[in-house]
């Protein structure tokens, strides 16, 4: 479905399950969509344990634009799209904001505005490659909520040691590859897999029938 922003329309591409357990969100990073091989893994096995997974297409991605519009832009799109979704009671709790790259850095931005129980960062791009004094570790000490980073282990935006000494509050869960988290896709679903359950037995349990649509 399509979903009005102030930056053009936003698309919503959702996964329902039988039975709700809760709601994962999830944005794309700056150089590709939704088809990302670690998002597509990630949805599928959330939506396989009872999670509703929403995924959120950009409205410059929508556009056919081949750039993405600064941090403040993305997130202004991405609220707008978590505020229609909330009005029309999309958000089944526990609500786990997450995406890839800067879809990541996007969840960590809003999270707690949003009031999310969880915040999953796949390949967070703690700085740009060779520049790590460029960090963005900001964005992660803003996370309040438990937190979850994927990182590849030869990632050039920063391994997972470096965003375990960047974010000592998050749980990094280290896996073969690069930024791209293509070299074990069953790894990088395993470990989510395994902390969403923890984030929803952490939460008092609204289960809740899928509505048709």
């Amino acid at each position: 479905m399509n979903v009005d922003t102030p930056l053009g329309p936003a698309r919503v591409l959702r996964r329902e399950p039988g039975t709700v357990h809760g709601t994962l969100v999830l944005g794309h990073g700056a150089g590709g969509g939704l088809a990302a091989p670690d998002l597509e893994a990630v949805s599928e096995a959330a939506h396989g344990a009872g999670w509703r997974v929403l995924g959120v297409e950009q409205p410059w991605r929508v556009a056919g634009r081949r750039i993405a519009p600064a941090p403040a832009r993305l997130d202004l799109a991405w609220t707008a799209v978590l505020d229609d979704l909330r009005a029309a009671d999309e958000l089944v709790g526990p609500l786990v904001l997450g995406g890839r790259s800067a879809g990541a850095r996007v969840a960590c931005r809003t999270a707690a505005a949003h009031g999310a129980a969880g915040v999953l960062a796949l390949a967070f791009p703690l700085h740009p490659p060779g520049r790590p004094e460029k960090s963005r570790a900001d964005e992660l000490a803003l996370v309040g909520v438990p937190l979850l980073v994927v990182q590849g282990e030869t990632d050039a935006f920063g391994g997972p040691a470096e965003v375990a000494t960047a974010a000592p509050h998050a749980q990094v869960a280290a896996v073969a590859g690069d930024h791209a988290l293509k070299k074990d896709i069953p790894a990088v679903a395993a470990a989510v897999l395994g902390w969403l359950d923890a984030v929803s037995r952490a939460q008092p349990r609204a289960v809740t029938r899928a509505t048709p649509r």
